[in-house]
Formats: C-alpha cells, sequence, structure tokens
C-alpha cells in the first residue's frame, strides 16, 4: 500500500475525477489508515511503498503490477500522468527480491489482472492493452480469461468484478460486453451479481482472503449478500479516495503465493 500524503485530483483520466471538487488530504489518509489497520486486524501483513511527490494516483497501488509465485510483472500504464510510478513500484519490487519484467503492450496491473483459481482475469476495453493478455499468460504459465469492459466509469477489471476465493466472483453484468456477461455466466454460474446502486458507489473493488471481505462502506447491498454467501463483510468509508476513481482495491497490491 501508498500512503495517500500526495493525493490529488489534478487532472482527469477517469469518469469519477473531477478537477473543480477539491480534495481533502487529511480525510483521504484517515480513511487509507482504516483500511491499512482493518487488514492488519484481520490478521494480514501490510507492506508500505514510500509515496513519490507529483503522483498523486500513486495511492492506487494495485495498477503497480502482478506479483504471484515469485513472478513479477510491472505495469505499463496508459496516461502519462502515472507513468512514473512503474519506476517506484520497481524499485520497491527489487527491494523486496523480485525482479520486476515489463509487458511490451500497457497493462495496468491488479486493475485489469485478477488471478482466481489456475487462472487470470483480465480486463481490456479502456485501459490494458488485449495484446497484452497474451504477453501475461505467458509470463506466469496460467491460462487468461480476456473480459471486455463496456463503461467507462467502470474502466479497471477490478471496479466491477471481485475475486472471492478461488471459484467464487462478483460481478457487475452491465459493465461488461455481452460476450463477455456471457463467459462470465459459462465460468462462474454461482456468482454474486450485484446491482447498480453497489456499483456505483465501487461495492465491487473490494479485497478477500476467501473469508473476509473488505469492501466500501457505502455498498450495503452487497455486503448482505456477502453475509447470505458464508463470507464476513466489513466495510470501510473509502468516499475521499473515490473522488480519484478508486476504492479498498485499487488502493492495495496483493501478492499472491
Amino acid at each position: 500500500m501508498t500512503p495517500p500524503h500526495f493525493f490529488a485530483v489534478d487532472y482527469a483520466i477517469n469518469p469519477w475525477m473531477d478537477t473543480d471538487t477539491p480534495v481533502d488530504v487529511t480525510v483521504a489518509v484517515t480513511q487509507w489508515e482504516q483500511l491499512r489497520d482493518t487488514y492488519l486486524r484481520l490478521g494480514h501483513n501490510v507492506d508500505l511503498v514510500a509515496p513519490v511527490p507529483g503522483l498523486p494516483d500513486m495511492v492506487y497501488a494495485a495498477n503497480g503490477g502482478l506479483i504471484m509465485g515469485g513472478t513479477t510483472v510491472l505495469a505499463r500504464f496508459k496516461y502519462p500522468q502515472r507513468q512514473q510510478e512503474s519506476t517506484a513500484y520497481a524499485n520497491w519490487m527489487r527491494s523486496h527480491g523480485y525482479t520486476p519484467v515489463q509487458t511490451r503492450h500497457i497493462n495496468e496491473g491488479q486493475g485489469d489482472l485478477l488471478p482466481i483459481g489456475d487462472m487470470i482475469l483480465a480486463g481490456t476495453g479502456f485501459r490494458t492493452d488485449l495484446r497484452a493478455h497474451a504477453e501475461i499468460a505467458a509470463i506466469f504459465g496460467r491460462p487468461v480469461v480476456s473480459l471486455q469492459l463496456a463503461d467507462p466509469r467502470f474502466y479497471h477489471l477490478d471496479t466491477a468484478l471481485a475475486v472471492l476465493d478461488e471459484t467464487t466472483i462478483a460481478y457487475y453484468p452491465p459493465a461488461f460486453t455481452e460476450c463477455s456477461r456471457a463467459r462470465l455466466e459459462t465460468l462462474f454460474p454461482a456468482a454474486l451479481v450485484t446491482e447498480s446502486a453497489d456499483a456505483y458507489v465501487f461495492g465491487l473493488n473490494a479485497m478477500s482472503d476467501g473469508r473476509h471481505v473488505v469492501h466500501p462502506v457505502a455498498a450495503v447491498g452487497f455486503a448482505e449478500q456477502l453475509r447470505e454467501a458464508g463470507f464476513e463483510p466489513t466495510g470501510v468509508d473509502m468516499s475521499e479516495l473515490l473522488k480519484g476513481g478508486g476504492s479498498v482495491k485499487c488502493c492495495t497490491l496483493e501478492v499472491f503465493p
């Protein structure tokens, strides 16, 4: 995770960002700290990546890459405003014994690359280039399922789909093309399907350890779905960080064994 000490909305690269809307950094830091403390309370380890001045979106650590089984892919960002983040995350990776590799084509890390079971669900349409999916499959030696996003409000896969355990997902169907919805229905017939009210507060931008699911507190309907499915939801207020187009999962780069 990266503390949002330099968080701001100085430019707009997704529909949630409004440069005319003021951002309270103090509130953003407090909300981020509550998220970090929630992870610690649930027994997880949290490593910190030092924020860099001039990189206001660096708080969205999920986009930094994909680390799985000791193999590490570094993000190649689409927008120039975020491209220097790759250097900061590469430095952190190397300092922790990883050797990051970079795809030839644009990939935005766990924003669009979500492992589940023996496969990787991969988003495309707004950020990650479809051609990067084949690169990811070759690097990790796992099948990649390409999913086309259709609504710019859900510009990364992790804004419209959450991996809950090794076989279970939750997702918002209108965020995907008809073909990708059919693919998800075939692969995950028991998936939790969320309503618009929860999707529009980024309820699916959540983190799960297979039992506990940390999610934006405003997603009350999703929380009830999780309880009914046997998960233990924990809501965290991420309203200030939503102004930049991110929430729980965006702020969390998960290291997969």
